[in-house]
């Protein structure tokens, strides 16, 4: 794909974003490359989701650009579609489709090669076997993220964005996130997560952009950022 990012995979320059007249994000630079977790760290309003939304082409900015591996993002561009998955924090399910039917729905239109044996594994991995029959309505709110998690898995990416994902997840779902997400960086892909738990940050992530009413507080390794914000993991 054309383009220079100059090592980074997923770029943000001058990128901020006015609703009305409220800043929801001041002018920030960020950049993503292939194999690497960026976590954005800050409490609910500070702008994390927003800078998200622009990052995966839902949202456009205000000023500034994004640009996926040297071209701008867009959701409809079908290069960013087919490289850049997302889990947010709610999903759109159908409600007569089962778990495993979501799954396959996904695996189709990203036209995944053994898709069968591929969707096993995914279900096996985010421990929702047993559920691969149930229905939307039936699952829990941590099956409910599970089921985000294995739709994002179940396809291939280049760049993998997480909405504080280890929401509503019990402690070993919290700790197998973490492992996922470092197996993830492992295989190559740019990893690009928001949250405010600071144990997460200090598992995965190789830097911090703590945010803060839409600014930049702070900004580094983990261990440099939380113990800047007086933050324990």
């Amino acid at each position: 794909m054309g383009g220079d990012t100059g090592g980074a995979l997923l770029r943000l320059s001058g990128v901020s974003r006015t609703y009305g007249e409220r800043q929801a994000l001041h002018p920030l630079d960020l950049d993503v490359a292939a194999g690497t977790c960026t976590a954005l760290f800050g409490h609910n309003g500070s702008g994390k989701s927003t800078l998200l939304r622009i990052a995966a082409g839902r949202d456009v900015p205000t000023t500034g650009q994004a640009r996926f591996a040297g071209r701008p993002v867009r959701e409809d561009d079908p290069e960013v579609r087919a490289r850049v998955a997302v889990v947010g924090d709610m999903v759109a399910c159908y409600p007569d489709l089962t778990v495993r039917e979501h799954l396959e729905l996904v695996a189709v239109a990203h036209a995944v090669a053994d898709a069968d044996a591929w969707i096993d594994h995914v279900l096996a991995d985010r421990r929702l076997s047993d559920h691969a029959a149930a229905l939307p309505g039936s699952l829990s709110s941590g099956q409910m993220q599970s089921l985000m998690l294995a739709a994002a898995l179940v396809r291939p990416r280049d760049l993998l964005i997480l909405d504080e994902p280890e929401q509503r997840l019990d402690p070993g779902a919290r700790t197998r996130l973490a492992e996922l997400l470092v197996a993830e960086k492992e295989d190559g892909v740019a990893v690009l997560l928001a949250t405010h738990q600071a144990e997460l940050a200090e598992a995965v992530a190789d830097r911090v952009v703590a945010l803060e009413d839409g600014r930049v507080i702070a900004e580094g390794t983990p261990a440099q950022v939380l113990a800047r914000l007086g933050v324990r993991a």
